[in-house]
Parts: structure tokens; C-alpha cells; sequence
């Protein structure tokens, strides 16, 4: 009963199947594959507009590589205060700008709030040599409370950055969840709310480890490839993990996967609200489930090999995550454990 992380799985058959596949003869090195080739139309395929996309193999990676292409070394990343990259990537985002200073902002379910940007942006910061300058919004999604921006949302951050000249990335590590959780398009989930760069999330969802950076401005890339082999991101043999995300967008099988998980989640949360002095904190609207349990109840479930992380200082609240290959037995043996 391993409910810690969607990192935790394995790899989808469907992935190893590709991995298997593209094992076969020889192929180009350094992205000039077949495989890798292909990447730009299918992405561009599946956001309805034109995409410049590179594969990297860790979503820090992918995030700071990204935030490097729109954010010089003297600006600011405007982030909320529980976002990945501030609290989990280890300041890789600072050096990776070259030194850009995350501006941490508040709000409720791991979602910016908007007069509190609003407010950040009004500190007349713009021009002055003194303070480091505005460059930069990101936004999880799905965020690190499992909620998902809606398209509205998102538009209106980006209209903020627009008004400021900034840029809006995403850190999609569960955009697939995101996706599948709202039933709502790629496109419309980002750069047809305003969204410039995005790093999109295969691992979490199936994959061995494959990522990508998309750029739905592809002016915004130019140098992109320096950063990425500077970055140490440049495989030789990319191949394998090109061929990983042109399995999971084949057929809908990124959001096939993100579905399953999101189900579990649900099934989870919907149990865990039937028991005494248990609260389900946030909507479950991807594939976590953050809930404040009793704890007698915590203890029961760690004492029976249940296993999660706590997800507060005061030790209440507690994480769950379902990975695409959690069972309906698995949510319902450990809601049977929590009941006692």
C-alpha cells in the first residue's frame, strides 16, 4: 500500500513496448533520430498550434531550463510559495538563471492569488537599477495541492504578465493529470490561456524518464539548445526518450494513464470523507489527496504498512498519491485499514 509518490511506479507496458522498439539497430545521436524528429508536428498536433519542443530527461530540468530561456540572471520569478520550484528543486532555478531571485506569493489550494501578484507587481521595482526586475510568472499545474487552474485562471495571470511584459510558464510534471482531471483541451489549459513556455510531465504519468519543454512561442527558443547541452541535458541517446513521449501522446495514452490515477484519487477521497474526524482538504481534481486524519487513525494505517507522507508542521495533514497503476483493491485495502 504505497501511496508516497507517482514516482513510486514502474513504466507503463505501452512505454516499455516503445523503449523496446526504438532498442533496434542504430539511429542518429544528439536529437537527430527518427524519433526525436517527429516531436515538433506531434506536440504541435496535440496543442493546435505550432510548438518548439526538446526532451530532457527530469522535470527539474525541464523547469529550470525553461524559466533560463525568459528570465535573466537580475529579474524575478513571481511563484506561489509552495510551488516545486521553490521548495523542491534545491535553487536550481537561481542557478540556472544565473542568479534570479523566486518571488514566493500566497494563496489558497497552491493557486497564486491574483491581487497578491497584483500587489507584488506594484512595488515600482520596473526600472530601477537598484531592485532585480520582473520577468516572470509560473504556475503548477496541476499545483502542489493537487488543484487545477482552470482556463479562466490562467488568463487572468496572464493578463497580468502581459500588462507587465512578462512571461507565463507552466510546470505541467501533471499536466496529463490536469487534462484528464477537468476535461478540458491541452490548448486550453495553456497557451491558449496565455501560457509561453511549459515543461510537460511524462515520468509521473508512466514514463521511465522523459520529459519535454514546450515553447508555444517558438522565438522564445532560440538558444534553447545551448542551455539544454550546457544544462547537461543533451543525450546521445535521445532516441529513447523522444520515443517515450511519441508513446504517450499515440492514442491518448497520456491521458488513458492520468485518468486511471485521477479515478483512484477520487475512489480514495470519497472514502476517506466517510470516516469519523477525517477531512479532505483540498478538491481532488488530478491524482492526490491531502486529508487530516485522526491520529490513531494515522497510526493504524502506518502500523499495516500503509505508506504516505505527512504534509504539515503540525503533522495532520497527510499526502496521498495514486500512480496510473493503483488498483481499485489497493484504495479500497487501505480505506479498510483507515476504518479499522
Amino acid at each position: 500500500m504505497d501511496f508516497r509518490s507517482d514516482n513510486i511506479s514502474g513504466a507503463a507496458p505501452e512505454i516499455m513496448a516503445a523503449l523496446a522498439d526504438a532498442n533496434h539497430g542504430t539511429a542518429s545521436a544528439y536529437g537527430n533520430d527518427e524519433w526525436s524528429r517527429k516531436l515538433d508536428a506531434a506536440f504541435s498536433a496535440l496543442f493546435e498550434t505550432e510548438c518548439r519542443v526538446f526532451p530532457v530527461a527530469t522535470g527539474t530540468a525541464a523547469n529550470v531550463l525553461s524559466l533560463s530561456a525568459i528570465t535573466p540572471g537580475h529579474g524575478v520569478i513571481y511563484c506561489h510559495e509552495e510551488s516545486h520550484i521553490a521548495v523542491d528543486e534545491c535553487n536550481a532555478p537561481e542557478f540556472f538563471t544565473g542568479g534570479a531571485k523566486l518571488f514566493t506569493l500566497p494563496g489558497v489550494a497552491g493557486k497564486i492569488d491574483v491581487d497578491a501578484l497584483k500587489t507584488a507587481l506594484g512595488q515600482g521595482w520596473r526600472g530601477v537599477q537598484h531592485h532585480p526586475q520582473p520577468a516572470a510568472v509560473s504556475i503548477g499545474q496541476a499545483t502542489e495541492s493537487g488543484t487545477v487552474y482552470a482556463p479562466d485562471e490562467i488568463a487572468a495571470i496572464a493578463a497580468i504578465c502581459r500588462e507587465h511584459g512578462l512571461r507565463l510558464h507552466m510546470d505541467g510534471a501533471r499536466f496529463a493529470n490536469a487534462v484528464a482531471g477537468i476535461n478540458a483541451s491541452a490548448a486550453d489549459l495553456s497557451w491558449r490561456a496565455g501560457v509561453d513556455v511549459m515543461s510537460f510531465g511524462a515520468t509521473k504519468n508512466g514514463a521511465v524518464a522523459a520529459e519535454a519543454v514546450v515553447f508555444f512561442r517558438p522565438e522564445l527558443a532560440q538558444d534553447f539548445l545551448y542551455r539544454r547541452k550546457r544544462g547537461g541535458h543533451l543525450f546521445s541517446k535521445m532516441r529513447f526518450i523522444s520515443a517515450q513521449l511519441l508513446a504517450m501522446l499515440q492514442d491518448g495514452l497520456w491521458l488513458k494513464l492520468a485518468r486511471q490515477a485521477n479515478a483512484r484519487a477520487k475512489q480514495l477521497a470519497d472514502g476517506l470523507r466517510t470516516l469519523p474526524d477525517v477531512t479532505v482538504a483540498y478538491p481532488v481534481q488530478a491524482n492526490e489527496v491531502f486529508a487530516t486524519m485522526p491520529d490513531a487513525m494515522v497510526a493504524r494505517l502506518k502500523a499495516g504498512g500503509a505508506q504516505f507522507h505527512p504534509w504539515s508542521w503540525d503533522g495532520r495533514m497527510h499526502r496521498f498519491v495514486c500512480s496510473f497503476d493503483k488498483t481499485e483493491a489497493d484504495v479500497a485495502a487501505l480505506l479498510k485499514l483507515a476504518a479499522g
